[in-house]
């Protein structure tokens, strides 16, 4: 049995604890294992190759809108192959330079192989036995799968496997209507696919403010079908090798049929751990999710567990802060909790989307109606928003209203994910209030200003709400 001092599964964020360990330590014998190659689902599979190709896609809309600006530009198609290894070389170039430092790292062994625990601190990698008392599990997760009748037999993408596709589907359907239904959906339909979106919620990406989300599906619905409050209940192979989705309405329980040449499954993510199997080392596991403590610390004194693995925050940003927590506490041997004063997202559809802190109804039911503010200000009142063209987007702010403390931010519109940021950076001081953003200098013109215009027009629910239904169209009943 081979002894290590750290033992790291995942070569995602884990490779982040790994490192400064070995900096720290560099007599330390480490042990890294992935059964998947090098880099973690982010880089492999997952938040790169996916932004990479939607770049792709953003060039394509910013071609067809050139009239809009004066500018004679025509548009001759996509040549998907060339999109699709531009991904790939670019993923594999950092795919290999971390596998050759994996590989050639003194005092580090990689095991690109499968691995379970057999015993507590101690695993099974391909043929070979070890154990360690530090133990680092950065598993990731996969793909969830719908148990929708007929769809194993009939075949489907999931957000991995498209991946190696060399030409567009004719008619692509999506089953899930989240972050990477909108995501690869608005990509195909840039592609030149005919795309439909089943999603089961009557709300087009459900985790989104309401007012967001109908705008969002409002624009999409100009380049793609949308279906919510839909269930894909069966799957069928027609005659033709096409493949029929029968899609129930939940609300009249009335049925539509599509017929698609390719299904992607977009339904959510499912944990790893059925064949870590990581109740042998007395680490519990909740729905096939690790459990951790605040320090992140599993069932099993000197087991850590972070990112994707827990099943709370599925993003790589999460997974990033969480390596640097469990570095002070299994490492360094501190007593540092996991805090998490606001998650962002960003969702990089188009139009795209970023949000961070609470939601409206979340602020209501913790301050009451009366206890809270909203600011908005949309993009097109602004010099650059104007310039750029960017109608009907906005920024929609959050604040208690005694303390004008900020409570949450939802934007929607070019440079979202950029544009969050100063609002994020604020949330992480000790008193994240308005005065910080509308009471700093912006640049004019440029979009920053229409962040900072947002927590100078603030209103009551009530006023907001007539505000939205006046320039959308949007009701909150």
């Amino acid at each position: 049995m081979k002894e290590y001092d750290l033992l790291v599964i995942g070569t995602g964020s884990g490779l982040i604890i790994a490192s400064a360990a070995m900096e720290k330590n560099p007599d330390w014998k480490v042990a890294i294992i992935d059964k998947d190659e090098a880099g973690g689902i982010c880089l492999t599979r997952g938040c790169i190759p996916s932004k990479i190709l939607l770049y792709s896609a953003e060039v394509v809309h910013l071609i067809q809108r050139a009239g809009e600006f004066g500018v004679r530009a025509t548009f001759e198609g996509v040549d998907f192959p060339a999109v699709m290894n531009r991904m790939r070389s670019l993923i594999r170039e950092d795919i290999v330079e971390i596998h050759k430092g994996l590989t050639e790292t003194e005092n580090v062994d990689f095991y690109p192989v499968p691995v379970e625990f057999i015993a507590p601190y101690t695993l099974m990698a391909g043929e070979t036995t070890m154990t360690s008392r530090t133990i680092i599990l950065c598993t990731g997760s996969k793909p969830g799968i719908p148990p929708v009748k007929g769809l194993q037999e009939a075949g489907y993408l999931t957000s991995d496997t498209l991946l190696e596709l060399n030409s567009p589907p004719k008619h692509l359907v999506v089953i899930g209507g989240g972050y990477i239904a909108a995501e690869y959906g608005h990509f195909f339909a840039s592609m030149g696919s005919q795309v439909t979106i089943i999603g089961r919620n009557p709300q087009f990406i459900p985790e989104e403010e309401p007012e967001i989300s109908a705008l969002a599906s409002r624009l999409l619905s100009q380049r793609l079908v949308l279906l919510t409050n839909h269930e894909a209940i069966r799957v069928e192979t027609t005659e033709d090798g096409k493949k029929k989705i029968i899609a129930q309405d939940k609300k009249n329980r009335l049925e539509k049929e599509i017929i698609a040449d390719e299904i992607l499954v977009a339904t959510g993510r499912d944990p790893n751990t059925d064949i870590l199997h990581p109740e042998k080392s007395g680490v519990q596991v909740e729905k096939g999710w690790i459990k951790v403590d605040e320090y992140l610390e599993t069932t099993q004194p000197g087991i850590y567990a972070l990112g994707d693995a827990l099943g709370r925050y599925m993003f790589k940003h999460v997974a990033n802060y969480e390596a640097e927590i469990v570095y002070q506490n299994a490492i360094l041997h501190k007593k540092k909790p996991a805090e998490y004063p606001v998650v962002p997202h960003a969702v990089f559809t188009d139009p795209e989307i970023a949000a961070m802190g609470l939601r409206e109804k979340e602020a209501v039911e913790k301050y009451g109606k009366d206890g809270i503010l909203i600011g908005i200000h949309r993009y097109e009142e602004t010099a650059k928003g104007l310039a750029i063209g960017a109608k009907e987007y906005f920024v929609k702010v959050i604040l208690e209203q005694e303390s004008h403390r900020i409570l949450g931010a939802h934007l929607i519109g070019p440079d979202a994910s950029v544009l969050i940021q100063e609002i994020i950076n604020v949330m992480y001081t000790e008193n994240p209030r308005a005065s910080l953003v509308k009471g700093s200098m912006h640049i004019h013109p440029s979009l920053s200003e229409v962040v900072q215009r947002a927590f100078t027009s603030l209103m009551i629910p009530e006023q907001y709400h007539h505000l939205m239904a006046d320039h959308y169209g949007i009701s909150f009943e």
